[in-house]
């Protein structure tokens, strides 16, 4: 890819965004260095006269306007409310993914090439578009075997024009590093290599099958929750086949309302999906707004596009429970103890000075009516406190707060009285009982297991490669002096009684947790 290829699209990209006061917003002057302001003062001049006040919206507009990998890009920085300015985050929430079809000859097309066959030989009927997104659209269709389908394609040339984006968009987070220093903590360059890979997967269809297949398996440990199932024949890197949806939006509240579904019951579902899913399966649906969401004539929630997944290891599910049980409770010393506990505020900070941070998000919604009342927005203010305590946030949270956003979205449209902490309580309380009983205990004891195992394999290696420094060093690779000798020596001591006092307690903890079991 050449540079000069690069640096006229990315010319390109920043007209559409000056012309849309998004380039370098007017909101945000005062933080530019003097010549970024005077170079924004020039932009605007090709500015067109009817723009969004919000400058987020302005950016999601030009964003739309540039097409797939930019809108994804927006999708992406979505996520990030770690980073991003409330006025911004809320401005860009209101991105739209949704661009003209491609004809349908393509569509057919792409599909015989997939799989090396005539559209007959594996459908009966492909109807036209019925949802168009920037990588991808949708098809109804009828298999051979009579089967109701939604056969999704992907863009016609999609991955080249990818490759060319993102390549753009690389040389302006080199430009961003070099000429604006106080972005380079949020490491641009590292934003643009993941939204690569992101793109990348969600470019391969068979992945998305495969989250729709894994999703399916769990949806029966769901309450009144569905997932359309892979057709495994029918799919393939460019073309994804699942069982039809016979549902009504939920973005279609007239055909809600008209159908007599139970709307505070449907409320209470999408919540309880969502939280279900993420603490005790560890996976959740990350794009859950209204247009991947339906309601069957029983009622039931069904989800599609699996495109944009989530994924929780034990530890931050069992974080996650704590702070809104914390929350529910009043008890903030233990949503403060499950901060530390998960490493997300170092120990160099006062636990009651962090307990009192929490409490000042609390204790105002304490009392209030439940439609007063955002769970999201508690999560956004926990976000906002990270500075204060310089916290590690891991992306996967990241991503669970914006899709909390989501799902609160829907269901107080459903049901602008719900009460999200009740709906809440069941799944959260359900989980903590499993976490801190025997079976937690139990799954506690394998995990420090297997941590010891993957360090007892290390172990010869690292004992090799111990063996290779002190030999360079006998040979007089290195020199060290008195001073560096018995720090070292200092280190290497407390390393030693720490590593031993590890092993005694992953013993000890597997023992407690064995007997833990089996008194159970």
């Amino acid at each position: 890819m050449s540079r000069l290829g690069s640096a006229w699209r990315l010319s390109r990209a920043a007209f559409v965004l000056a012309r849309r006061d998004a380039l370098l917003p007017r909101e945000y002057h005062q933080r530019l260095p003097l010549f970024a302001r005077l170079f924004s003062k020039f932009t605007r001049l090709f500015a067109k006269p009817e723009r969004a006040d919000n400058p987020g919206e302005r950016f999601a507009q030009a964003l739309e306007a540039l097409g797939p990998s930019y809108v994804k890009l927006g999708q992406f920085l979505s996520t990030r409310a770690d980073i991003l300015d409330p006025r911004f985050a809320r401005g860009l929430a209101r991105l739209k993914d949704s661009v003209p079809p491609f004809p349908h000859a393509k569509a057919v097309e792409s599909i015989e090439a997939e799989f090396g066959a005539p559209l007959e030989s594996l459908f009966a009927e492909l109807g036209q578009s019925v949802a168009a997104a920037s990588v991808a659209q949708v098809h109804p269709a009828v298999t051979t075997e009579g089967e109701s389908v939604a056969v999704k394609v992907l863009r016609p040339g999609i991955e080249q024009r990818v490759v060319r984006d993102i390549e753009a968009m690389k040389l302006a987070a080199r430009l961003t590093h070099r000429f604006l220093p106080d972005t380079r903590r949020f490491r641009p360059l590292d934003l643009v290599d993941t939204l690569a890979r992101s793109l990348q997967l969600e470019m391969d269809l068979r992945l998305e099958a495969a989250a729709a297949s894994n999703l399916a398996d769990l949806a029966p440990g769901l309450d009144n929750f569905g997932v359309p199932s892979p057709d495994w024949r029918r799919c393939g890197k460019r073309v994804l086949t699942t069982n039809w949806v016979d549902g009504i939006k939920l973005s279609d509240m007239a055909a809600i309302e008209a159908s007599g579904i139970d709307q505070r019951a449907l409320a209470e579902t999408v919540i309880q999906t969502f939280l279900g899913s993420a603490l005790e399966f560890g996976v959740f649906h990350a794009d859950m707004h209204e247009g991947n969401l339906f309601a069957d004539h029983d009622g039931r929630l069904i989800a599609v596009d699996f495109g944009i997944m989530g994924r929780l290891g034990r530890a931050e599910r069992r974080y996650l429970a704590e702070i809104i049980y914390g929350f529910l409770e009043r008890d903030y010393d233990r949503a403060a103890r499950a901060h530390f506990d998960a490493g997300y505020v170092e120990d160099d900070y006062d636990h009651a000075d962090f307990a009192a941070a929490l409490r000042a998000v609390g204790e105002p919604i304490y009392g209030r009516k439940a439609e007063e009342v955002s769970m999201s927005r508690v999560l956004l203010q926990l976000l906002e406190i990270t500075d204060l305590f310089n916290m590690r946030l891991r992306p996967e949270l990241v991503l669970l707060q914006k899709t909390m956003v989501q799902a609160e979205g829907v269901a107080r449209r459903l049901d602008p009285s719900l009460d999200m902490w009740a709906a809440s309580r069941p799944i959260v309380e359900r989980f903590l009982r499993a976490e801190l009983g025997p079976e937690g205990v139990a799954l506690d004891a394998l995990d420090d297991l297997r941590r010891l195992r993957s360090a007892l394999r290390r172990m010869p290696q690292a004992i090799e490669d111990l063996a290779d420094a002190a030999a360079h060093w006998k040979d007089g690779g290195v020199a060290l002096d008195g001073p560096t000798v018995h720090e070292l020596s200092r280190e290497i001591g407390q390393a030693r009684s720490t590593a031993t006092l590890a092993i005694w307690l992953i013993a000890a903890a597997s023992i407690a947790g064995a007997l833990a079991l089996w008194l159970a």
